[in-house]
Order: structure tokens, then C-alpha cells, then sequence
């Protein structure tokens, strides 16, 4: 009783802390917004894409799925759909990493502005471990997260006139 206790209160602290990483994270580029799109511009260039016309849009999507995520992984009937968009934006942010560090050959890397100014984040290795660690918790709340339905007594209570 006592291990799913912990267990539960892990998931819960998985569930919310994801929830404020995201949310900082789009906070803190919406406060740097031009210098963010221009990372993304270069990330664009670098990778082969029309970076004029796509730097707007690219960087409005990132922040806009970031801030989707918290709020689903905040909302009871959706966390699950939080978790795994979470896991989703976390390996695609890991892959890209990679690929820009190594598929595309810049071994100096480029500060992403993940964290806005404030931690400085360089596209590669450490960045893709991060984020893959990142995975644990939304793997936690992808799996174990239960939502708490009302028992049939409290819900006949409640539907009573």
C-alpha cells in the first residue's frame, strides 16, 4: 500500500513538473521571441529550409506546443495526451540536436535558447541526454497516471435531486 502510495505521489510530481518545465520553457522564449526565431532561422538555414519564409511560423509552433503540452498535462482527462506529446517534443528536440551537432556536421553547436537566457543550452550530446532523461517522467505519467473516478456511493450522492 505504502509503495503505491509513492508511486502515485511521484507520478503526480512528474505530472506538474513537466507541466512547469514547459511552461517556463515557452516563457522564456516568448521573453527573447526575436532572438529564439533567429535561432530557429539559423537552425532552418543550417538544415536545408526556406528560413525566411518558415522562421515565424516554425517558432510560433514550437512555443504554442510547448504551452498545449502544460495545459494537457495539467488538465485531468488529457494528461496521458500531455505525456505523450511531452515524450514526442522531448526525442524530436533530442534528434534534432544530434542532427544538427552531428548529421549536419557543426561541431561548434549553437545556442538553442531553450531556456530563453536564462541557462544556456549549445545543441548537442548534453542537450539530447537531458531531454532523454526528460523521458522518464513523462513515461512515468504516460503509464501510470490513474484518474481518480468517483466511487459509485459518492456518485449517487451527487446525482441525487
Amino acid at each position: 500500500m505504502k509503495s503505491r502510495k509513492i508511486f502515485s505521489v511521484l507520478i503526480q510530481i512528474s505530472r506538474f513538473g513537466l507541466a512547469a518545465l514547459f511552461l517556463f520553457t515557452a516563457g522564456a522564449k516568448l521573453w527573447i521571441v526575436k532572438a529564439f526565431a533567429a535561432n530557429v532561422g539559423e537552425l532552418l538555414s543550417a538544415s536545408g529550409f526556406n528560413h525566411a519564409r518558415l522562421i515565424w511560423p516554425a517558432t510560433i509552433a514550437v512555443i504554442a506546443t510547448e504551452i498545449i503540452t502544460a495545459i494537457l498535462l495539467l488538465l485531468p482527462r488529457t494528461v496521458r495526451a500531455g505525456a505523450l506529446l511531452a515524450a514526442a517534443l522531448l526525442i524530436g528536440f533530442s534528434a534534432f540536436a544530434l542532427y544538427y551537432r552531428y548529421g549536419l556536421g557543426y561541431p561548434e553547436g549553437l545556442e538553442c535558447g531553450c531556456f530563453g537566457r536564462i541557462i544556456g543550452s549549445q545543441l548537442g550530446v548534453k542537450t539530447a541526454l537531458r531531454n532523454l532523461a526528460l523521458l522518464v517522467p513523462a513515461f512515468l505519467v504516460l503509464f501510470g497516471y490513474k484518474r481518480v473516478q468517483p466511487r459509485p456511493a459518492e456518485l449517487s450522492d451527487s446525482v441525487r435531486v
